[in-house]
């Protein structure tokens, strides 16, 4: 009750920060429940539950999953990133990308496959032989092919 001892005050997991600065390369795979900072080059890939900031001259050649990515370096390979990435003006990216969702600044270099979480990606379906001859009304030379009448029946 009236103990001199106070309880060890921890941070929450994921508010550790991580940086790698500029001049630093890693060649491996980075595993962390903290925030990233990345100034240096990774090769590998880069993993947290937490936020990741690739600066002007960081780059990822590998994986990179997160919750959130503010990028102005180069990522090259595949960003899965469960929340937000923006990119800003500087940034350029190369590869493929699974988002929630995407902010773009004017400049920026984005030369990637993309993919919403949350959207269901069509399959083409298959038509029959018989669908495929079939002749589409709706095609601007068949139209000028047809007499009036025959438009107003179809």
């Amino acid at each position: 009750m009236f103990s001199d001892k106070k309880p060890k005050e921890t941070e929450p997991q994921g508010t550790n920060q991580n940086r790698i600065n500029e001049g630093t390369v890693l060649k491996g795979d980075v595993t962390s429940n903290g925030y990233f900072r990345i100034d240096g080059i990774i090769e590998g890939n880069v993993k947290t539950p937490s936020k990741v900031v690739v600066g002007k001259s960081g780059v990822i050649n590998g994986t990179l999953t997160c919750k959130n990515a503010d990028i102005e370096g180069k990522v090259t390979g595949l960003l899965d990133v469960s929340e937000t990435l923006s990119l800003k003006s500087t940034a350029y990216i190369e590869g493929e990308v699974v988002i929630g969702k995407l902010s773009v600044e004017p400049g920026a270099t984005f030369n990637a496959t993309c993919l919403m979480k949350g959207s269901k990606k069509e399959t083409p379906t298959l038509k029959t032989e018989q669908e495929a001859s079939k002749p589409n009304p709706y095609t601007r030379q068949q139209r000028s092919q047809s007499t009036p009448s025959q438009q107003a029946e179809s």
